[in-house]
């Protein structure tokens, strides 16, 4: 809980820059994305800074609900929640991003130490420097890694402390087996503690595609800036002008699926490579995996959670779910 008296006395907010993937692991990982069969990248390069900035203005489009419906359900139904998860010494942010959405909670949770993760690390330093200035009693310790591979946490944070913040159904960019295995992880890492996590639902089609391809087309602009990002960490040659931006929903395995298209032949290559790209073929940039509550519940049961609760919006577009490890 923050003290008032811990407001006369602020403390800057400590960075743990961890590198777990090396750059040539990095370069490694796109060139066999790169040369499977279909060309594939994985999303995580689409968040150095200036794709974390395209996706915060993202997240205030008209076409892209989630972010709304999951402000609405803390709005609505905080206090339930907040009673629900009981006492938070440390709330950890995972994808925190500009970390808004966790300082929406900081009233009702009443955290002693938040602790945000993201792989864009310069982003997430300019954020917790804003967040600092708000609450300068609140102890930060920022954590820059790819959480997706290895989750390693500040040592003097106890297990049992910890609630996990997966906010704006970033699970669902994960396939099914690798969010089952996500969320173990999460478990592992906070015996004793919770889960608080957002999750998109099942929906029409036509609800679900406008969220992805927008009409001020800035959706696109930040799938196309996931080439500039890969020219960068492999040296490669992409034309962001050669390439367009799709998005359509797969009923069959209930997902949205991100593409970029070569809108002509081409070559791109890169230091000891290269890839022929026919006119129409895909790069296949992103999936997001729509869940009923029902089946996201049995997920996390069967990954090890108990006292398993979930609220929703007015429309039953979104979920927030909260279990105990």
């Amino acid at each position: 809980m923050v003290s008032p008296s811990a407001l006369l006395a602020p403390v800057a907010p400590e960075f743990l820059a961890r590198q777990v993937q090396h750059p040539s692991a990095e370069q490694i990982e796109l060139r066999d994305g790169l040369m499977d069969s279909p060309a594939r990248i994985d999303p995580k390069f689409l968040y150095d800074a200036l794709g974390s900035s395209l996706f915060t203005a993202i997240t205030q489009l008209p076409e892209y609900y989630p972010t709304r419906c999951e402000a609405e359900i803390f709005q609505r139904h905080g206090g339930d929640i907040a009673r629900h998860i009981g006492p938070v010494q440390a709330l950890v942010d995972l994808g925190a991003g500009d970390c808004v959405k966790a300082e929406r909670l900081f009233s009702s949770l009443r955290p002693s130490h938040y602790v945000p993760v993201d792989i864009s690390a310069d982003y997430l330093q300019a954020a917790v420097r804003r967040l600092k200035l708000s609450y300068p009693g609140l102890s930060i310790t920022a954590v820059g890694q790819d959480f997706s591979r290895v989750l390693a946490l500040p040592a003097d944070i106890p297990a049992e402390q910890r609630l996990f913040f997966y906010p704006g159904s970033s699970i669902g960019n994960l396939g099914p087996d690798s969010a089952y295995a996500m969320l173990q992880r999460i478990r592992a890492a906070s015996p004793g503690g919770g889960l608080l996590v957002g999750v998109d639902r099942v929906k029409p089609r036509q609800v679900l595609e406008p969220a992805y391809d927008d009409a001020l087309h800035l959706t696109a602009a930040f799938n196309l800036n996931l080439l500039r990002h890969v020219n960068i960490v492999l040296d490669s040659d992409f034309d962001v002008s050669d390439w367009r931006h799709v998005a359509i929903f797969n009923s069959a395995r209930s997902r949205i699926e991100m593409h970029l298209e070569a809108q002509r032949a081409l070559r791109v290559t890169w230091p000891g490579g290269k890839r022929e790209f026919s006119h129409g073929e895909r790069i296949h940039t992103e999936n997001s995996y729509k869940y009923t509550p029902q089946a996201f519940s049995d997920m996390l049961q069967s990954a090890g959670y108990r006292d398993v609760a979930h609220w929703s919006d007015s429309r039953g577009w979104f979920s927030v779910f909260s279990a105990r490890a």
